[in-house]
This record gives structure tokens, sequence and C-alpha cells, in this order.
């Protein structure tokens, strides 16, 4: 009983004085959550005056290991190793940028080419190196990567798919992968950076960032231009440098944030999968966009191996897929909206390059260029191989282009592939009334240049300022232009001929073209292993679009002309299958060339053994006229090493009349119109008899008797070829 007596007044005296002893419990639990709060107040500001540049202390720390004092005891990097796989140069480029700016952070950089690199030696010492290992890499034809970076990325792949070699085999290793490409090319479309980025991971390597890619279409790319993109890219990775360089060892989850990294976790693969999970921040971003792409080899495929980190990137890019399907089914006046969101189809940069090649740009896609055969005949010293063909005056020829883009990247493309590159228009659109005037007037502007020029004849110079051809024909794919039409009227109205070239990779545009002087189409190969080669087109079904193009070229009643271009050792062994195209699309005319070299360019492969000889030019030309009975050797350019194919319906009475009446021309041009287009004309109806010294086997080689051929210093002058 004295026990319990005892502890029940116990309790009894604790329920009395319960008050206190709350209060006491309360005031202990607050006086540990001031202590709380001070310590970790106290903390975070030495942590940001450790990160102030402005403050004594921060101005140490920078002078350290990018961001890490000289006085502790651990350094976090050791420097930036930058590993570039170039072919025309830009990531080179984009190497050496990025090396600068990681100087100013006070750390070691190397510039590294792939070609001169051991990956199977040098990577594994990156392991505990403690070095950042930045791959910049593009992709190039068919999904390769560039020569100088084969054999880096076949080892690469080697080794991620060896059993033999072990999964943690570049653990340690610290990368981020910068990817270079161009989106119009779809099924290809920076494989190279997406191959590496996952080789890498497969490795056991972990990325301080998520893969970024840069892109050439500057319709698609995030910022404008493939150089916007880097530079966007680069701002985060100097970011996430600095942060590395104090220590900060979670692995980035490719979602920083104005700088600050919102991964969580330690650094592993199985972190990857749960930081990846949502995707909202992402889609909300746009900025982000660029730095989170898809990869459809990743992603299909039971051999393929997925990368975790780029599943919720994945379904960001469907969603946005989705939006954008949306958006294009949206409202009438969305067309509109969408116009004046469009981008320019000629970036600044690529303003720059034109520029420096003597381009006089119009408005945002179109271009004009003096030709160097307008110079000359300026000069009398002779014209084009079109006034030996069809008699225009070089002189008064204007060369433009309403479109600079381009379906394809030839290998002999004479612009070493400086223009933009699409299947469709996408860009903001000039008026053609604009386009036309401003080319005109640039075109008079480089002709008054020559006026006092030493050699220039002054009724020529006269008569050039009065445009009377135009060849569309400049660079890029003209009939792109959606109001091409529109604008080939209004030269007509102008009374400038109009000779239009396409690379047959849009049918629908050829029939749907009005009447033009003469109609070209590029035929560079006969077989579609060929074509792909050499023309490099990003249409999926390019054969299909290059057959069904010279079906429709068959439909037209004007004057048509094939435009074969022989590259040595790439398509002058084709002669039945080309002999098979003519027969498809019935051309007027089919125009032979050798090549022209354009000097050594990172974008092409050829050189000046690929350049035939006219004398195997005329070869070519009499071997395919053996198979093409209905045609017969018209005309010869020796200086162009070009020859003429002409169809036996302009031999009249034993007399050639490739020649082009074009005052009848623009009789009948104006009558089509002024009838709304049932008043039709043809070929035969503007014809010209063709004069004796521009026939094949005449002694001028197609060389006018008028002018005088100029002739290099210790050389006798010669009107009679080159």
């Amino acid at each position: 009983m004295d026990t319990w007596s005892y502890f029940h007044t116990c309790l009894v005296s604790i329920w009395l004085h319960r008050f206190y002893i709350y209060s006491a419990v309360t005031f202990g639990i607050s006086l540990w959550i001031v202590v709380q709060l001070t310590t970790t107040r106290t903390k975070r500001k030495g942590e940001k005056s450790h990160g102030n540049p402005s403050s004594p202390k921060g101005t140490a720390d920078k002078l350290g290991n990018g961001c890490a004092p000289p006085q502790a005891q651990e350094v976090h990097v050791t420097g930036v190793k930058i590993f570039y796989g170039s072919q025309t140069g830009t990531a080179k480029g984009f190497a050496k940028t990025l090396a600068e700016a990681v100087t100013f952070l006070n750390l070691p950089v190397e510039v590294i080419n792939m070609g001169d690199y051991d990956p199977e030696d040098g990577l594994a010492e990156e392991t505990s190196s403690r070095n950042i290992c930045v791959f910049l890499v593009a992709t190039y034809t068919e999904g390769q990567p560039p020569e100088s970076a084969a054999w880096f990325c076949k080892w690469l792949e080697e080794a991620a798919n060896d059993f033999r070699v072990g999964k943690s085999f570049l653990q340690g290793l610290r990368y981020a992968v910068f990817g270079l490409g161009n989106s119009a090319y779809v099924d290809h479309y920076n494989t190279v950076g997406r191959r590496m980025d996952r080789w890498l991971w497969m490795l056991g390597a972990s990325r301080i960032m998520t893969r970024a890619e840069g892109d050439c279409n500057v319709t698609q790319s995030n910022h404008g231009s493939i150089e916007a993109d880097f530079e966007a890219w680069k701002a985060k990775f100097l970011t996430r440098l600095q942060v590395l360089c104090k220590g900060e060892k979670k692995p980035c989850s490719g979602k920083c944030k104005k700088g600050k990294c919102k991964s969580s976790g330690t650094q592993s693969k199985e972190s990857s999968d749960h930081e990846h999970h949502g995707t909202s921040e992402h889609e909300n971003t746009e900025a982000e966009e660029l730095f989170e792409t898809s990869s459809e080899e990743e992603a299909g495929g039971t051999d393929s191996v997925i990368d975790v980190e780029d599943l919720g990137n994945i379904m960001g890019h469907m969603k946005k897929a989705k939006r954008e399907q949306e958006l294009e089914e949206g409202a009438a006046g969305a067309g509109r909206k969408e116009e004046a969101e469009r981008r320019e189809m000629i970036t600044p940069a690529l303003r720059e390059a034109l520029t420096k090649q003597g381009y006089k740009l119009i408005g945002s896609h179109s271009g004009v260029k003096l030709c160097r055969w307008t110079k000359s005949m300026l000069r009398g010293r002779g014209g084009c191989y079109k006034h030996t063909f069809y008699g225009i005056e070089s002189h008064r020829c204007m060369e433009a282009t309403p479109s600079l883009a381009c379906a394809n990247k030839c290998v002999f493309c004479w612009r070493h592939h400086t223009n933009p590159v699409g299947t469709e228009w996408r860009w903001k659109m000039d008026q053609p009334e604009v386009i036309l005037q401003e080319a005109i007037e640039k075109h008079r502007n480089m002709i008054k240049q020559f006026k006092g020029v030493s050699g220039v004849k002054a009724a020529r110079l006269e008569e050039a300022l009065a445009v009377k051809h135009c060849a569309l024909s400049l660079v890029g794919e003209p009939i792109m232009y959606p109001h091409i039409n529109r604008f080939v009227r209004l030269l007509h109205q102008h009374g400038i001929s109009t000779f239009l070239v396409t690379n047959a990779q849009f049918p629908e545009e050829i029939r749907r073209l009005e009447p033009v002087t003469q109609l070209y189409v590029s035929v560079d190969a006969s077989t579609k292993e060929s074509l792909k080669r050499i023309d490099r087109p990003l249409f999926k079904d390019f054969w299909q679009r290059f057959l069904d193009s010279l079906k429709a070229l068959a439909e037209k009643q004007q004057r048509t002309v094939y435009r074969l271009t022989l590259v040595k050792a790439w398509n002058v062994d084709e002669l039945k299958a080309y002999a098979d195209l003519i027969s498809l699309g019935k051309p007027d005319f089919i125009e032979v060339k050798g090549v022209t070299y354009c000097g050594e360019s990172s974008a092409s492969s050829l050189t000046m053994a690929n350049v035939p000889w006219h004398g195997e030019v005329v070869s070519f030309v009499q071997e395919l006229a053996r198979l093409l009975p209905e045609y017969g050797i018209a005309c010869e350019h020796e200086h162009s090493n070009c020859l003429l194919l002409a169809h036996s319906k302009f031999q009249v009475d034993g007399e050639w009349r490739t020649w082009i009446d074009y005052g009848r021309f623009q009789e009948l041009v104006r009558e089509y119109e002024r009838s709304g287009g049932s008043r039709t004309f043809t070929a035969a109806e503007y014809t010209a008899r063709t004069p004796p010294w521009a026939l094949f086997g005449a002694r001028e080689r197609g060389f006018d008797p008028l002018d005088v051929r100029f002739q290099r210093k210790n050389k006798a002058r010669d009107i009679s070829g080159c």
C-alpha cells in the first residue's frame, strides 16, 4: 500500500504541475531549433563568401583550381581535355573556342584531334586523372563519323559491345558530349554523338551533363544556328564545370536551370533511372530541348541499349511532336502566326560566309552573283557555253536564285556546301517583286563597277546594264521557292529569258511550273547507288522522286535539258543506264560536262584526278550517241569541257537549230499569259539556226570568232580552243 500510495502521489503531483512540464519541453525544443537555424545560416554565409569572386576569399579561390582554393588538400578537377572529330572544321573551331573559355577559369586545357589519339590506352588513363573529357563530334555522310574520328568511334563501339571488356572499364572518367549534325537528314541526325555518348556510358563513364546537339538546319535549331546552339551549351558546361571544381559530387540529371543543378542522389547509373521519371520541368523550359534529344537507334530494336537517362526526354519529345501536330491542325489564323514566327534562311554566320564568296544577298533567302563569263564577254574574250549552244549574250545574263536552300549536298557542289539544305520551305518568305527589283539593281551595280576597267568594251558595258537573260542556277533549288511561277512571270514581263535548273527532287513542283525559256534537270548519276553517293540527297525516297521528276519533264512542251556532270571514277561507266533515263524523260537536249574542280574542300573528297579530260568527255558523248539513235552531237564548247546532244527534231534540212529566238519566245509567252494558259506553245516555235563556229567538229571548238581568245603569257594566241 505504501508503494502504491507513493506512486499515486507522484502521478497526482505531475498532473497538478503539468503546465510547467509542458512549458519546459516546449522551451527545449525551441532552443534546439534556434541553434540549428543559426548553425545553418552561418554555414551558408561561409559558402557564399567562398564562391563570391568579389570577396577577397573568393578571389583567392579563383586563383586556384578553377574554383577550388589553393590551400585545399584535394583537387577535384585537374584539367579539361577537349576531343574533336570534324569534317568541315566546325567541331575543331568549337573545340578551340571552348578551350579559350576554360582557360579563363585557370584550368589546364588540351585540345585533341580524335585522329591523333589512341583511345585504348589514353581513355583508360583518364579514369584516374580527374580530368573532364569533352567530346565534340560531327555526323557525316550516311550517319558515319568524320574520317578523323572513324577509328576512335570504332574502338568505342567494339569495346562497349565486347563481353571481354568490363562494363566498368572507364569507371571514373567524367565526360560531356556535344554532337554536330543536320536535322534535315532525319535518319542520321547526330547519330555519331548519340552513339558515342551511349558507348561511353556502357563502359562505365559518368556524364557530368546531358548530351547536347547542335543543328545546322536553321529552321529546326533551337537557337537559330549551330553556332548559337553551341554557345548555349557552352555556357551551361562552364557553369557545371565550376560546380565540379568546388567538389560537388552529385551526378547531373541534365536539368540544370540558371546555373543550379537539380540533380539528386549518388553518382551511379541506378540514380539516373529515378531522376528521369518526371519530365515536367524539362517540358516547361524550351531552352532545354536542345540538350534532351531522343535517339531512334537507342529506342528501337532488341539489340539496342536504351540509356535510362534519355527515357524521360524521349517521352518529352513525343509530347512535343503531338503538340506541334495539334497546332498544325489548329484555327485558320494559325498560318499567319506561323509565318511571322518563321526564321530567316540566311543566318548571320551564313550571310558572312556567302558575302565573302562574292554573293549579293537579297532579303532573307535570295542572291545574285556576277558570272566570270559575264566579265569575260565584257572584255571581248568570249562567252560561256550557253552562248555557244543557245545564243545567249553572256554579258547580259544575270545569275540569280530565289532560294539559296537545296535538297542535296552534292560532292561536286561548287559552293562548298555553304548554303542551307532542306526538303521543304520552312523559312520566312520575301515577295517576288522585291526579289527581282533588288536582283536587277544589285546586278547593274556590279556591272557599273567595270566602267573604266582596262579592256572592257564600252558598247558591251552599255548593253550589259539591260538584263536580257536570267540563269536561275546560282546555287540551291529555285523551284523550292513557293512563288517561283510569279517570279518567272515577272522576269518575262521585263523581257528577260529564263533558264531554270532543278536537281530532280521535286516532281510536283516541276509539273506545276509555268513555261520557262529552258528547263534543266541535273542528272548526276544513272543508278540509285551512284546518285546517293554523288548527290547525297536528303529525301528518303530520293530515287523515286528522281524518276518522277524525269517523267514530269517529259510532259513539258517547252525546251527541256538533261545536264550530265561527269566525275571520273564515279559515274563515267554508266552509259546504258544513262540511255535508259534519257528515254524516260525525253529531253530536247543533253548537256554533258566534265566536273569543275573548285578547290579543296573538307566537305568533299574530289580532287583534280576526278576531272575528265576534254577528250574523255568527247569519247563518252560519242559512245552515248551510239545508244541514242534519235540524238546527235550538235555543239561543243571546249573551254567549258562541255558538249551538246540534241534531238533530231532540231535538225532541219541538215542544219542544227539549237539557238533560241528570244524575241519570238517573249511573244509566245505573252500570248500564253494573256490567254490564261490556254494558248500553249512548243520548243519548235522559237528555235534559231546554230552558227557554223558553234557546231561540233568546227575549227573554233565553240569559241565565237567575233571575240579574241585571251592567252596567258608565253602562249601564242589561238582562237581554236584551249
